[in-house]
């Protein structure tokens, strides 16, 4: 039989008689807007925290459809749960006796009603077949965030298959229904939250002393929690939009979670070698010391042992020491604030992620504030407390000339667990912190392309403007005199400066990974990533 003749009788068939019924009913709950229609007069069936309502208040869907057409079914997911929630979405009790290729369908969805609509995955391109009511995956891993409504659009195609014989889809049947199935106690890894951003990461490592100019992509390295990925160079791909501000995307941790650093009320492109933009608006404190006194080597700390102006006695806690005035007096001991920390990090959290009801959202992760022993040279004793000259291993790390430098590696493991300041993890961190934000890392300066101490680099996507001498990370370079921390200069370079000094602030925090997981957008200034209906 020739394909025109074919097609004359299909449609022909299906046009005088009910060859093409498509019944498809709902058994899950959702909510859908109908025009015309009250909430409370729609189909709502539950399940947990999630709810499905048809838009045009039927279960069913009855249409008779020639060859080549299609037919659209819409609906809303809501959570109204206070977690995200990973499902699997299902044909419930398929039978589809249509050739193999005959229907095929799409999935789409969109996170604000007058959204555009982007293509999900789907676990199949055709509806599966089955002569027996059978359950099928339609589409695998949804994950609707806490309080988040996605829009979905279903479209089945009758597809005309060239050379191909369809008389037996005259006869054919499909009827299903829809189903969510099971929570999935599904475990987030930074593999996941990549693949969801759509990155992809480049084998091995660059040499982390040059300086990277151009956008060179995605790498890896192992961090406290597993594989982390991290941004390089002058990418323009690491925007998000959250809590009212712009951030840039340091890394993903190896739990999933996302690593970033404040970047201003707007987004801002890359300098591309000119001397940026935003002036103050890229920092949230500007002109502020990281501590008003600096002559002793505990001031390199995010906190400290003692209260301000009292000299330390000894570098770590000994076992004999039981009482807080015993402990303190010991410099790394995790007592006192440091200014920066006390006066400004900490109650800008509180005003603008915590009182927003922003902080469930952010995760408890590492911020390290490395003060472990460099190599000792010359004066360089490295006793770490009082005012005995001492060598940090950020230090040896990436300055060439420090007698132990090699090659400027970065580490994003915290080499002490009493440097690894986290608010309430005890297992992994230290526990001293109030709130979970902190500062970026001399070692996560260098991977995002810096290079080596005092290389000037005005394209990456850390360098921000020369408006200010500098701004700040959570590294301690030495005690030399006065306690001298890391920080990026006016120029782009890793640089150092005495903690007395003024400089800028730019916090970071972590985005929860079941809520990484869940991000929309494609990370550009214009469509950054956001976690669904939160701003």
């Amino acid at each position: 039989m020739n394909n025109d003749s074919k097609n004359r009788r299909l449609v022909i068939a299906i046009m005088l008689v009910t060859v093409v019924l498509i019944t498809i009913g709902g058994t899950f709950a959702y909510f859908l807007t109908t025009a015309g229609r009250n909430e409370e007069q729609k189909l709502t069936i539950k399940t947990g925290n999630l709810a499905l309502t048809f838009e045009d208040n039927d279960d069913g869907l009855n249409e008779r459809i020639m060859i080549g057409e299609s037919v659209e079914k819409l609906f809303i997911i809501r959570n109204t749960g206070t977690q995200p929630v990973t499902t699997n979405m299902i044909w419930d009790g398929l039978v589809n006796t249509y050739l193999e290729e005959s229907l095929s369908y799409t999935l789409e969805y969109k996170t604000t009603e007058d959204g555009t609509y982007q293509s999900l995955n789907t676990a199949h391109t055709n509806v599966p077949q089955s002569d027996r009511a059978d359950d099928f995956n339609l589409a695998k891993n949804i994950t609707i965030p806490s309080k988040g409504i996605y829009y979905y659009r279903l479209t089945i195609t009758f597809n005309n298959l060239n050379d191909v014989n369809q008389e037996a889809d005259r006869t054919a049947i499909l009827n299903t229904k829809f189903n969510l199935g099971e929570a999935i106690d599904e475990t987030i890894t930074s593999d996941k939250v990549l693949a969801h951003l759509k990155l992809t990461a480049k084998e091995g490592n660059p040499t982390f002393a040059n300086v990277a100019t151009t956008d060179e992509g995605v790498y890896s390295i192992d961090d406290d929690y597993g594989k982390s990925y991290y941004f390089r160079g002058a990418v323009s791909n690491n925007y998000v939009k959250f809590g009212g501000f712009f951030w840039r995307i340091i890394r993903i941790n190896g739990d999933g979670s996302i690593r970033m650093q404040y970047d201003g009320t707007q987004a801002y492109a890359n300098a591309n070698g000119g001397n940026g933009s935003g002036g103050a608006d890229r920092y949230t404190h500007t002109g502020k010391a990281w501590n008003a006194i600096s002559n002793d080597a505990k001031y390199v700390g995010w906190m400290f042992g003692g209260d301000d102006g009292v000299p330390s006695e000894k570098k770590d806690v000994e076992v004999s020491d039981t009482t807080e005035e015993a402990k303190g007096k010991a410099a790394t001991y995790n007592q006192t604030d440091s200014d920066i920390k006390e006066l400004w990090v900490d109650p800008w959290y509180k005003t603008n992620i915590e009182d927003k009801n922003l902080g469930k959202y952010v995760s408890d992760e590492i911020f390290c504030n490395d003060r472990s022993m460099g190599r000792s040279y010359s004066t360089y004793t490295n006793k770490g407390f009082g005012t005995t000259p001492t060598n940090y291993a950020a230090g040896t790390r990436f300055l060439s000339s420090d007698p132990g430098y090699t090659d400027a590696t970065p580490t994003f493991k915290c080499p002490q667990k009493n440097d690894a300041f986290t608010k309430e993890d005890t297992t992994k961190g230290n526990g001293f912190l109030k709130y979970p934000i902190g500062l970026i890392t001399a070692d996560e300066i260098v991977a995002a392309g810096s290079g080596k101490y005092g290389f000037a680099n005005k394209y990456y996507y850390l360098y921000k403007n020369n408006s200010y001498q500098y701004y700040r990370s959570l590294t301690a370079y030495r005690y030399s005199g006065a306690a001298e921390m890391f920080m990026v200069y006016s120029d782009g370079n890793l640089a150092y400066a005495g903690v007395s000094g003024d400089g800028a602030i730019a916090p970071v925090i972590n985005i929860a990974p079941e809520y990484a997981k869940t991000m929309v957008g494609e990370g550009s200034m214009t469509k950054p990533y956001q976690i669904p209906s939160v701003e």
